[in-house]
């Protein structure tokens, strides 16, 4: 086999302006889905991410029986908020875990009345991990000593006909099913670009929400992480600590986001295929090219006692190799792209945000990642197209009867 090996590596490399060009190709092909898989998980971050934060973090932990009661957002208190608090910041992945109590409820001005969630929150700790609290445009954000007062988003406001220092009414469910009512005043107003969203909840001190809703301690532990995709090994390090919790990642609370997240990752997949599929044809034809070319060094092949099988092979591994050194440049090229994209950003501007709504929470700049979480598939994709590739020309080659090839001109 190691001749073999010293003679496809050879061989490859007897035309090196038509090698080179085909190892271009697809080391090209190779950079170019590594960057493309670098921006997106940037891209999932900066927007799937920051809507995870907004929505109420990567993992929500809530007491038991919960799930089974959700749509109706029960108020049942965690027993011991604090040693939830306390495994989840254990864990390096988080960045922080901050107590809620979440219900739903109205708010009415003089245009009618809206259905929201009031949510409950420590400012103070949720302003550091969620944009809520980092894109208050009018007045301010709320403090852990306000009482009587509101935070609501603009789309809420413009709908309700309000502004900072109007006073508006709120309705809930206590813990017992009583409805409480108390006229708030707004202290700010926040704007992420999406007016649907900003009219889903208003935010109060959780102080305030335990005193109107008769909670003591909180009803959920938000869990905020450095990233996406990290939530199932968080979960898994926490249930042995904390059991007769129901703790869950958002996909269990959002699952119709989980699904545009894996939708994404599928087209790209998809997608891989077909522009590898394109360069393998490259190598096939190369490889063509060189079974024409070396008739008579196939001739000589044959004559010397190597059977068709052996020869095939031969060529086999010459398209195998270019695969791998391919794919070796186009790993190098994508890790230097991916690098320096990691440390500059690239910034969509204005015109994207207007050109998807959904863009408008993206924080200025997008980091793309190394690209690497696909790398081994992508890498076994380009070797096997190219082994592929080789058969054809393989085949051709081992049918050559050494007598005629030897007669070739």
């Amino acid at each position: 086999m190691t001749l073999y090996l010293r003679l496809a590596w050879r061989n490859i490399w007897r035309h090196k302006r038509r090698t080179i060009i085909i190892v271009l190709a697809m080391s090209m092909t190779l950079a170019l889905m590594m960057w493309y898989d670098g921006l997106i998980n940037g891209w999932t971050d900066a927007i799937y991410g920051n809507a995870v934060k907004v929505l109420g973090g990567n993992i929500q932990v809530h007491a038991e029986g919960y799930r089974a009661e959700a749509n109706s957002n029960p108020l049942f208190p965690l027993t011991d908020p604090q040693a939830v608090i306390q495994s989840a910041e254990a864990n390096p992945l988080t960045l922080a875990a901050t107590q809620r109590i979440k219900t739903g409820g109205l708010v009415t001005s003089r245009e009618g009345a809206f259905s929201v969630g009031i949510i409950g929150i420590e400012p103070e700790k949720e302003v550091k991990v969620n944009i809520i609290g980092q894109n208050v445009k009018e007045g301010r954000n709320i403090t852990s000593d306000d009482l009587d007062s509101i935070l609501i988003g603009k789309g809420l406001a413009d709908a309700m006909g309000v502004k900072v220092g109007d006073r508006i009414t709120m309705v809930g469910s206590s813990q017992h099913e009583q409805m409480r009512q108390r006229t708030m005043t707004i202290v700010g107003i926040y704007d992420l670009g999406l007016a649907d969203m900003e009219k889903q909840d208003v935010y109060i001190s959780l102080g305030e929400a335990q005193a109107l809703y008769e909670v003591n301690g909180s009803t959920e532990v938000a869990i905020f992480l450095n990233r996406l995709g990290q939530e199932s090994s968080v979960i898994n390090a926490m249930q042995p600590a904390l059991p007769g919790y129901e703790i869950e990642s958002f996909q269990a609370n959002y699952p119709e986001l989980a699904s545009t997240i894996n939708t994404k990752s599928g087209v790209m997949n998809i997608f891989s295929v077909i522009i590898i599929a394109i360069a393998g044809v490259g190598i096939l034809n190369l490889l063509l090219m060189a079974v024409y070319e070396r008739t008579r060094e196939i001739g000589v092949l044959g004559a010397m006692g190597l059977k068709p099988h052996q020869i095939s092979l031969l060529f086999i591994l010459e398209g195998t190799m270019i695969g791998l050194v391919g794919a070796a440049a186009g790993v190098i090229l994508g890790l230097a792209i991916n690098g320096y994209l990691m440390k500059v950003g690239v910034d969509f501007g204005s015109a994207m945000t207007q050109a998807a709504s959904y863009m408008a929470i993206v924080q200025s700049r997008v980091y793309p990642t190394w690209g690497i979480e696909m790398l081994p598939m992508r890498v076994s994709m380009i070797v096997i197209i190219s082994a592929l590739a080789a058969l054809i020309p393989a085949a051709e080659a081992g049918r050559r009867e050494p007598a005629e090839a030897l007669h070739f001109v």
